[in-house]
């Protein structure tokens, strides 16, 4: 997600995060609520119940929406909290590819090439934030929303196109994965190099 969506997008979500704050739900709380909504896709997934695991994921995704609004709209942001969610992030990414994986849908070696993939762009994001010291490489042609977008189309077309669909869609987010990763590789290594930083 680029700089301009990504602003787009957070000015959007703010008016639900300030109804997440009347209802008394935290920002963590979001956050650990969408991990298990993950997990729960997972299960879907492994049972080969594709419907549900596609609802699953959209109402994960949703949670991880509305954590990062809520934290934006009541000022409840910290480093922690943004740790916290990345973390689960992951964790929650995992366990909906290993569902994918264990339903016998997709040949393992392509499951293991999108969550590579995932874990790569998100791995080179965190590097440039804290190791570089960047405030944001949030750049890259595809985001975790995007990825998600492709596995619900996958899953979604699973039914149809038995052992084909899921598995195209887990190349294609593999794929992207890795070229958002060197998106963002290449653009803090212009950013750290041209604010005078290590030349290796």
């Amino acid at each position: 997600m680029n700089q301009d969506r990504r602003s787009a997008y957070e000015a959007f979500s703010i008016p639900y995060g300030r109804v997440c704050l009347k209802l008394g739900l935290t920002p963590n709380i979001l956050t650990v609520v969408g991990l298990l909504i993950a997990a729960g896709a997972a299960v879907a997934f492994w049972q080969r119940y594709f419907f549900v695991g596609l609802a699953l994921i959209i109402l994960t995704s949703i949670a991880d929406m509305l954590d990062g609004a809520t934290a934006r709209a009541g000022g409840l942001g910290t480093t922690f909290g943004k740790v916290f969610d990345h973390t689960l992030d992951r964790v929650g990414e995992f366990l909906i590819l290993l569902g994918i994986l264990l339903s016998g849908h997709v040949h393992p070696g392509w499951a293991m090439y999108a969550l590579f993939g995932m874990w790569s762009a998100s791995y080179t994001r965190a590097a440039a934030e804290s190791v570089g010291g960047m405030k944001s490489c949030s750049v890259g042609f595809a985001g975790r929303l995007e990825k998600f977008v492709l596995i619900i189309a996958g899953a979604l077309f699973e039914e149809f196109f038995p052992f084909i669909a899921l598995q195209v869609a887990l190349i294609v987010v593999g794929t992207i994965s890795f070229i958002t990763a060197a998106q963002r590789l290449w653009y803090a290594r212009r950013e750290l190099l041209g604010k005078g930083g290590p030349s290796a």
